[in-house]
């Protein structure tokens, strides 16, 4: 399956896109869970390596609640990403409310040792309606 990037933040010749799937068998919302799945592709466009250090997420259900998540890395990785190289990597995020929306940064450091956070651009997590939910 190949992803539709429908969001996208560029920060010091870092890209980062986000397509974002919706996985009902995964949901159960007569239970409140919906739960969805994202990629991401980060591309370096500048002139040196960047690695990825840690990650910064605010999760915002359909409440107006938001929830922060620090860690390092992503999916247990620091990549490093050399100029004109990308890095993919596939996650999830359970909500208790069908809507919701994820942002953030990544904190990274280049090879001249120059540390610098990168944006992840604001993506919209929305269910489809279901006739005959309620």
């Amino acid at each position: 399956m190949k992803a539709l990037f429908t969001d996208v933040a560029t920060t010091r010749g870092v890209v980062v896109r986000v397509s974002v799937s919706y996985l009902p068998e995964q949901s159960e919302p007569r239970r409140g869970r919906w739960f969805w799945a994202y990629h991401i592709r980060i591309e370096n466009e500048g002139p040196v390596a960047v690695q990825l250090l840690t990650r910064h997420w605010i999760i915002t259900d359909g409440r107006g609640l938001r929830h922060t998540v620090e860690g390092e890395g992503v999916i247990g990785e620091q990549p490093m990403i050399a100029p004109g190289g990308s890095f993919d990597y596939v996650s999830g995020c359970p909500l208790s409310t069908p809507t919701g929306s994820m942002q953030g940064s990544y904190h990274m450091i280049d090879e001249d040792g120059d540390a610098f956070d990168v944006t992840i651009p604001r993506f919209a997590l929305v269910a489809p309606a279901v006739a005959g939910e309620q």
